[in-house]
């Protein structure tokens, strides 16, 4: 008993049972469990950048060959695009079949006029070519500071890269920043230990602040995109691992942690620096680790192209507007670009969504309205559907440069029954 008291799943599970009691029944306690949940994720968030840049700078100065680095990385595009392609098609086909919007009433005017303002004033502000030119910091502190993964990816790189050709004289650093690494690794172990406060906090704000009532007139959505995310995690990625001989469901059952924090959370964010410790240990070569899991949250979002695709066409349908084959494949090709800006933005779902309907003119800017009131609960199947998704990429890419370590991986298993 005393055992199962202390395992962190068991806790985490508690606490969003805890936090789900708390916000149906206390429901003006949300303001202080939101604060609670935002003060969890920024312990985490102080964490990623140190640990991304020490991870990406190791990991390409053991590797002495930059020809490596661009394959890798090319690999990790290549792999991005065509999962994500795999994503957007099954949504649009399930919306097409499951038709969840036909036969709904729902009113735009009323949700919260001034949220939706906001989303439409930062998706007309959107540029998509100043997302790639932004992937270039003009200042590495301020990147730091604020945190832009892709920009700290960026500058690691190259960093990394200058440190390889040192040789011998820069072996020294090497060591400082090893050492550096496991401390930051360090301090996120003693974090992750107050995961259940997180985690009870963030259910407690959202059923708390939305409410469980919200979800009805909206169910027959909601059904089709968890049911979309569990055919793409247990088909599409299903059939990946089995490529890469590794076993889904045990892969899953060894981030079960992860899992349980970000569906507490509704972000993907708080498991970042966890998930690049652990894909190492699961037996990724950490070079790999550290290329693939930064890049993957900007470029490897596939709950989020799901969310998107179906969304789109649940508005047309909410609104009769008949959208033909050719018009499908156009919304299709649009999203496949801008998902990619997706990443590391405050309400991204509905910026790039705003963002699309814009872009197309076909269905009203204005209709994402209806979709605000249950985001936040379709939020948890986008997070856990990104954050699967870009360990079995790392898994993947790791495969196809014979980096990934199978006694590693067999150890990680046995780990799971100890």
């Amino acid at each position: 008993m005393k055992r199962l008291l202390s395992n962190l799943t068991f806790q985490v599970i508690v606490a969003i049972i805890l936090g789900v009691v708390v916000g149906v029944y206390f429901k003006s306690f949300a303001p202080t469990a939101q604060t609670i949940s935002k003060t969890f994720i920024s312990m985490i968030t102080m964490l990623i950048a140190p640990i991304i840049f020490f991870t990406i700078v190791l990991g390409i100065a053991g590797m002495n060959d930059m020809k490596k680095v661009g394959r890798v990385g090319g690999k990790a595009i290549l792999y991005f695009e065509v999962v994500t392609t795999f994503a957007l098609a099954l949504g649009v086909i399930l919306a097409n079949v499951l038709k969840p919007g036909e036969g709904l009433q729902v009113s735009a005017s009323a949700a919260n006029a001034d949220k939706l303002a906001t989303y439409q004033k930062q998706a007309s502000e959107m540029h998509w070519g100043e997302f790639f030119t932004h992937i270039v910091p003009s200042n590495v502190m301020d990147a730091f500071a604020k945190g832009d993964i892709l920009q700290i990816l960026f500058f690691a790189i190259l960093f990394g890269y200058g440190l390889s050709r040192m040789g011998e004289t820069g072996q020294s650093l090497i060591n400082t920043f090893s050492k550096l690494s496991q401390v930051f690794f360090n301090i996120m172990n003693v974090i992750m230990r107050v995961a259940p406060i997180g985690a009870f906090g963030g259910m407690a704000y959202t059923v708390g602040t939305y409410g469980i009532a919200t979800l009805v007139p909206m169910l027959k959505l909601l059904g089709a995109v968890y049911l979309a995310m569990l055919l793409f995690i247990f088909i599409v990625l299903n059939v990946i691992c089995l490529w890469a001989k590794v076993s889904l469901w045990q892969y899953l059952r060894y981030i079960k942690q992860e899992i349980l924090i970000v569906f507490g959370t509704s972000s993907s964010e708080p498991v970042l620096p966890s998930m690049m410790e652990k894909m190492e240990r699961f037996g990724c070569a950490r070079s790999v680790v550290g290329l693939v899991i930064p890049t993957g949250y900007s470029f490897n979002l596939d709950g989020t192209t799901i969310y998107l695709s179906m969304s789109v066409i649940f508005l047309a349908q909410v609104f009769h507007i008949p959208l033909s084959l050719e018009q499908q494949l156009t919304i299709i090709g649009i999203l496949m670009v801008t998902s990619k800006g997706a990443a590391g933005v405050t309400g991204s779902g509905f910026i790039v969504l705003t963002s699309t309907l814009s872009a197309i003119k076909v269905i009203p800017v204005e209709s994402v309205a209806i979709l605000l009131g249950v985001d936040r609960f379709m939020s948890l199947a986008r997070a856990l559907t990104n954050v699967i998704g870009n360990g079995i990429a790392t898994i993947v890419v790791a495969e196809s440069e014979k980096e990934f370590d199978r006694e590693r991986y067999q150890e990680a298993i046995k780990s799971l029954d100890a």
